[in-house]
């Protein structure tokens, strides 16, 4: 019986070791764990890697292919930090999930824009026009803000951050508004009229923001991208190594040469 227990209770150690092997930061190892998207945070964060190497950081990055599981991953201490998001989406999902997620450091900017396959330019545009927009609550907003700064609509309040579809006070070409989660969006440029698509997933689709973007946001998008931790492992040096590095002269170069407007460095 006595061999049994002491089983039993080596059996529950391992097991509470392997419930955090995922988080660098909890963990005794210099292994920092980061969930990203695909394009252009994980390929962001591969320039980074090497840099952090010489600084005695493991970093692994974990590509996530929508918005939810990087900030929950997070939130749940399986994943140390995540890079992928704006402020007023994070505000967002902290509100709605009851998380107490942190920002570390801003580091990029993706214009927002808005696509299609039927036409060239947005004046071709007809009445009732079909548009897709994302279904999350901050980058819907996002694409009705675009919408609205190129006359397409009239919103209460122009400015509105979190504004919705009944902001919405006038719509001239009788627009027809469908949301879909935005990983999605690109699969509907064969469908719909128009679609408003954030610049990872344009990106990943292919797409030329600077070329094929009838409408897109100035370099003077308050949309920043964030690296975003929690409160308990915000100033630990390794994550403290991570986020000077991505807002290095290196990444800078990086992000500039190989983007070519289509992302901007926030730093």
């Amino acid at each position: 019986m006595k061999k049994l227990i002491a089983a039993v209770v080596v059996l529950l150690a391992l097991a509470g070791c392997s419930a955090h092997s995922g988080s660098g930061v909890e963990g005794d190892s210099n292994t920092l764990t980061v969930a990203a998207t695909a394009i252009p945070h994980a390929e962001i964060l591969k320039q980074v890697k090497p840099i952090l190497a010489k600084e005695g950081v493991d970093l692994q990055i974990k590509v996530f292919a929508d918005y939810v599981q990087p900030n929950s991953q997070v939130a749940e201490k399986n994943i140390d930090l995540n890079y992928f998001q704006t402020k007023p989406y994070l505000d967002a999902f902290n509100h709605e999930r009851g998380t107490h997620l942190v920002i570390v450091t801003g580091v990029h900017i993706e214009p927002f824009g808005a696509y299609s396959r039927k036409y060239k330019s947005i004046d071709q545009l007809p009445d009732g026009a079909s548009v897709t927009l994302p279904n999350d609550p901050s980058n819907n907003s996002r694409a009705l803000l675009l919408l609205a700064k190129h006359g397409l609509i009239t919103l209460k309040d122009p400015n509105d951050e979190m504004a919705t579809e009944k902001d919405i006070t006038a719509n001239p070409k009788h627009l027809k508004f469908r949301e879909l989660e935005a990983a999605m969006l690109p699969r509907t440029l064969d469908e719909v009229d128009l679609a408003l698509i954030n610049t990872n997933y344009a990106l990943a689709a292919g797409l030329n923001p600077t070329k094929d973007a009838l409408l897109i946001e100035d370099k003077n998008s308050p949309y920043v991208n964030y690296l975003v931790g929690r409160e308990d492992n915000k100033d630990d040096p390794r994550v403290q190594k991570l986020a000077k590095a991505l807002t290095s002269p290196e990444i800078k170069t990086f992000i500039e040469q190989h983007y070519h407007g289509a992302v901007l460095p926030a730093f």
